[in-house]
């Protein structure tokens, strides 16, 4: 199975190393950072091989240099296990005075940040890699560019979607995990429950060293997939979670929970946008939660592309949650970030994409049917005509992404509508 397929985040880590000491890679277990690292690394340390991995950290305490050594670029793979080799690399990089020196690749923040004595500012960079977006899968005709749109704005576009409603819910089942990708449809979907039960037996209490209950875990989960695409508050997830779980748990515990979650990059909420706006309107401020792959939700409840198919209301949140893990990876590569804009009103945008020149594009998601398309592409044009084009660029483009519309297409107002089938970075 040693075959490796591209990804975006490989031109970004050649970037990072042409201009920085080093880089750090973070991001979920099997999302494919160590893999990743590899085609770029010219050398290897493996932190968490079973043979060497209590040597490796107590040469790490002992004499760190030593593990540093070897050619250029270095990987030095799940580099949490000792975090002092954080200080000791940045020395390095101070003293080498090289560009290009190391990568660090792990799946959760250390354990014991206190072993860290600077921030890395200036010496490190930071990429943060995602499960295969459908254009890294295969799975996009790969057709219309999100940069290109930015690009050109009015640009006429036109694409078929080869996805439906059926492949679109095995998607979403499957995930974006490497090496499902690349094994049959039956094993494909296992790989999402065996991460599921490796965040809720080990993972969550390693990434802390503070014992949780896998069950309490799995019904933390269940609840936070009930409640994705949402803002939703700890306090709320307390709430269902006495109502469809019956046992109580309390806020603290939920919250400690929830934190190891984000810590081993389960979760991935969207930060609120805050535009300048022409009147004064209140903008919700709270996260909006996401898993960082679909399939983590889709494990967490327990169902597969049948019952998303059977429950398109359940599978919209689910579509949405995809789109969201493909276009923060799509943004990545454009120097971009996704936001979710949602005011007191009820106006809401599911994806704000906006890039660091200042430019921005606003799309909703829909999973499909005219209807929904329709106000779809209203919202985006009721909020762009609220922005206060004096203080700030008006959109580059609004979009309407979609999961079973026929083709890719620029509507006559202007608005694209455009299949996740069809997207690209």
């Amino acid at each position: 199975m040693k075959k490796y397929k591209a990804r975006i985040a490989d031109k970004m880590l050649s970037r990072r190393l042409l201009g920085s000491g080093a880089v750090l890679i973070q991001g979920p277990k099997w999302c494919g950072k160590t893999t990743t690292a590899e085609q770029q690394a010219k050398s290897v340390v493996y932190m968490d091989d079973p043979e060497y991995m209590e040597q490796n950290v107590e040469l790490a305490n002992l004499s760190p240099k030593k593990l540093l050594s070897g050619e250029v670029p270095r990987l030095i793979d799940e580099w949490q296990l000792a975090p002092q080799l954080w200080n000791a690399a940045r020395f390095e990089v101070d003293h080498r005075d090289e560009l290009g020196q190391f990568i660090f690749t792990g799946s959760a923040v250390p354990v014991d940040t206190s072993k860290i004595h600077h921030s890395g500012t200036g010496r490190f960079a930071w990429l943060t890699m995602r499960t295969m977006s459908l254009s890294e899968s295969g799975d996009s005709t790969n057709e219309v560019s999100l940069e290109e749109l930015f690009a050109n704005p009015v640009a006429d576009v036109f694409a078929t979607n080869p996805l439906n409603i059926d492949s679109l819910a095995w998607l979403i089942c499957r995930g974006g995990w490497p090496k499902a990708t690349m094994v049959g449809k039956e094993v494909a979907l296992d790989m999402a429950y065996r991460y599921y039960e490796a965040v809720v037996h080990s993972d969550i209490s390693r990434v802390d060293n503070v014992s949780r209950d896998p069950e309490r875990a799995k019904r933390i989960l269940r609840s936070l997939a009930r409640n994705q695409c949402a803002q939703v508050t700890v306090n709320t997830i307390c709430a269902d979670l006495e109502n469809n779980d019956v046992v109580a748990t309390n806020r603290n515990t939920v919250a400690s929970y929830i934190e190891a979650l984000k810590k081993n990059f389960v979760l991935e909420d969207s930060l609120a946008w805050n535009p300048n706006l022409r009147s004064k309107t209140a903008i919700r401020t709270s996260d909006t939660r996401y898993f960082s792959d679909p399939s983590i939700g889709v494990a967490a409840l327990g169902i597969g592309p049948n019952d998303l198919v059977n429950d398109l209301s359940t599978m919209g949140l689910f579509f949405e949650s995809m789109c969201i893990r493909d276009l923060r990876v799509y943004a990545d590569a454009i120097d971009g970030t996704v936001y979710h804009y949602r005011d007191g009103n009820g106006l809401e945008c599911d994806a704000v994409v906006h890039l660091r020149n200042g430019n921005y594009g606003l799309i909703e998601v829909k999973l499909g049917g005219e209807k929904n398309i329709e106000e779809g592409a209203k919202n985006l044009k009721l909020l762009a005509s609220k922005i206060d084009d004096t203080k700030m660029k008006s959109p580059s483009f609004l979009m309407v992404l979609t999961g079973t519309s026929r083709y890719a297409v620029r509507r006559d107002d202007g608005v694209y509508v455009v299949p996740i089938g069809c997207l690209k970075d």
